[in-house]
């Protein structure tokens, strides 16, 4: 996620401000879905030949189409759904299909139901920035006031996960991947924050961490990262990627039983703030509006947001195949072709 200091929120390369809540709507156009039409020249004295290439032709376009297909869905405008944030962060989804994302200056979580209605969830919050929904329907945050990770229950109970790494406070817990079997995985870059009360790091390096399902073992699980930010893994709990925005590149993982990563691979050459996968595999990166990368790394479509920066995506909605846009001071949606992956991203 961005570094966010005295009320006013920064990408690296931009102060992006401050501001009071207001909401509405407003709709503005995508990039034109892709076509792939399909072509064919027949001959006047070989009907049944020619017949019989059309059909085994159209087979194969259509499965070439459904590879090549747009993410986007026919027609789709990405829609403004409510502005006037310090800063938009963390989006993350309940099994109902509501959104829930930070609002880390103004130190709260806020809601966006299926309804349309955008209420608070919680606040103070624990300065949360990345956040992801598990299975048992807790909040699981990374509370960066602290340097810590906390599960937060509907009821707005809170338990601590993480305080620190072997006596040492963390550089700060920033985004959140959680499997289907509940283990975790952490990044932890580190960005200054104001309301700490030290500015140097204690661990040597910014890595992920692991976390078991049990939240008895922390583990650190990379050592070659320079600013591991955003972090998705496949609903079967065997891959994760995670995007090194220091670097500017995101990697491929292959997840071990004892959560240990092993054979990493690039996945393609762009780091990302947040990050989320579909149930095609397309990954969609965060920065300069949302880029799409198919399953083997090619890159196959953008999505322009008309702001300073997009922090983090996450789907959502009754049937999981809208996009939530968490872009600056805004939070943005647009409908797709395919459903999120993940129940919680």
């Amino acid at each position: 996620m961005s570094a966010v200091s005295g009320g006013f929120t920064f990408d690296g390369n931009h102060c992006l401000g401050r501001g009071g809540l207001a909401t509405r709507r407003d709709r503005l156009d995508p990039a034109a879905p892709r076509r792939y039409p399909l072509t064919m020249n027949t001959s006047t004295y070989a009907v049944a030949i020619a017949a019989g290439a059309l059909a085994g032709s159209l087979v194969g376009a259509s499965a070439q189409d459904a590879s090549a297909q747009s993410v986007i869905a026919p027609g789709a405008k990405l829609e403004r759904l409510s502005s006037g944030f310090s800063f938009t962060e963390g989006p993350t989804c309940d099994a109902s299909g509501n959104i829930f994302f930070t609002d880390q200056p103004n130190d709260r979580i806020m809601e966006w139901s299926v309804a349309g209605v955008l209420t608070t969830f919680m606040q103070p919050a624990g300065r949360a920035n990345g956040m992801y929904m598990d299975a048992k329907g807790n909040l699981i945050a990374c509370a960066d006031e602290k340097n810590a990770l906390w599960s937060i229950t509907p009821d707005k109970k809170v338990t601590v996960l993480i305080k620190d790494y072997q006596g040492k406070y963390l550089n700060g817990p920033n985004d959140v991947w959680v499997a289907p079997n509940g283990q975790m995985w952490i990044t932890d870059p580190f960005y200054k924050r104001t309301w700490w009360d030290h500015q140097t790091m204690a661990l040597e390096s910014e890595q992920v961490f692991y976390l078991s399902a049990d939240g008895k073992t922390l583990t650190q699980v990379t050592s070659d990262l320079k600013k591991p930010n955003g972090i998705t893994g496949t609903p079967d709990g065997k891959t994760l990627f995670v995007a090194d925005i220091g670097a500017d590149r995101t990697y491929r993982y292959a997840i071990q039983a004892d959560g240990s990563l092993a054979d990493k691979t690039l996945f393609c050459a762009k780091g990302s703030d947040g990050m989320t996968i579909d149930e095609q595999g397309n990954i969609y990166l965060c920065g300069r509006g949302v880029t799409v990368f198919d399953k083997t790394g090619k890159q196959t479509e953008h999505i322009d947001v008309a702001e300073p920066w997009t922090a983090n995506v996450s789907f959502g909605g009754r049937d999981h195949k809208t996009l939530f846009i968490t872009a600056s001071k805004r939070l943005y949606s647009i409908r797709l072709n395919f459903k999120g992956a993940n129940p919680g991203k």
